[in-house]
């Protein structure tokens, strides 16, 4: 089990303070939830800040493109230290270019599901991921309730793994209390 607190989570008045204390904390990675106001409704940081807090921290740097056009912020992330970038599978035909694009950075690839969409939509990625984040919220704002109905897309995603026997983690996000 890997264990990855979201910055956003953390006091923004301190967010180079707050990674820091992740990374005393005995967590595993950092997540940044990464928000542009479109894909999502709130808007929350860029690269500058991952930047400005990655000498804060060595661990794992799981950065979450809640995003329409992710396209645009893939180098600037990886620029500024990203480790693991994490598209969601409703960008529809981007998805593929996305994927190649992120490995060419040499970064990890993750891809995410929301809770209505059907786990069909992630199957002919699994593959070439390295990372499947089931959304076990809507995505966009914090504090809300785990929704259960997220389980069964969590064992089909488990179920899959198995049978072709692919090495992609399953992560969950939002609702973990």
């Amino acid at each position: 089990m890997i264990i990855a607190p979201s910055l956003l989570a953390g006091n923004h008045a301190a967010f180079g303070k707050e990674a820091a204390r992740v990374s005393k904390s005995g967590a595993d990675w950092l997540h940044l939830d990464i928000m542009d106001g479109h894909f999502v409704p709130n808007i929350s940081f860029g690269p500058q800040v991952v930047k400005a807090i990655r000498p804060f921290s060595k661990l794992f740097f799981d950065v979450h493109l809640m995003c329409s056009k992710p396209e645009i912020l893939l180098e600037p992330f990886a620029g500024a230290g990203a480790d693991e970038m994490i598209i969601h599978v409703e960008l529809g035909e981007q998805v593929p270019s996305l994927i190649w694009k992120i490995k060419s950075l040499g970064k990890k690839v993750g891809l995410a599901i929301n809770p209505p969409t059907a786990i069909a939509e992630v199957q002919p990625f699994l593959e070439q991921i390295d990372l499947l984040l089931v959304m076990t919220v809507n995505p966009g704002f914090g504090g809300q309730g785990f929704i259960h109905e997220t389980l069964p897309k969590i064992q089909q995603a488990e179920a899959c793994r198995r049978e072709k026997n692919l090495p992609y983690r399953i992560s969950v996000d939002g609702g973990i209390n």
